[in-house]
């Protein structure tokens, strides 16, 4: 499945797109932080859609999605 990144998740990821193995959610998380540790005190503050539905826990994110990490943003 595809992960894109999104403002300071991708600039401590220092990447925009990857590919990870799909699972639960927390699965998911779990290989994000393994590949970039510095990622996770960001992961705890964003919301992650797959394909436009917010997932958390034990969600299972299948093959073929596309995961977005958002982190939150400042309006103004």
């Amino acid at each position: 499945m595809s992960v894109r990144y999104f403002a300071a998740a991708a600039e401590v990821a220092g990447v925009d797109t990857e590919t990870v193995p799909a699972g639960t959610a927390a699965q998911v998380v779990a290989e994000m932080t393994r590949r970039h540790p510095d990622l996770a005190a960001v992961l705890t503050r964003c919301a992650l859609l797959a394909d436009g539905s917010r997932v958390e826990g034990d969600d299972e994110v299948r093959a073929g999605v596309t995961l977005d990490v958002l982190p939150p943003f400042a309006g103004g």
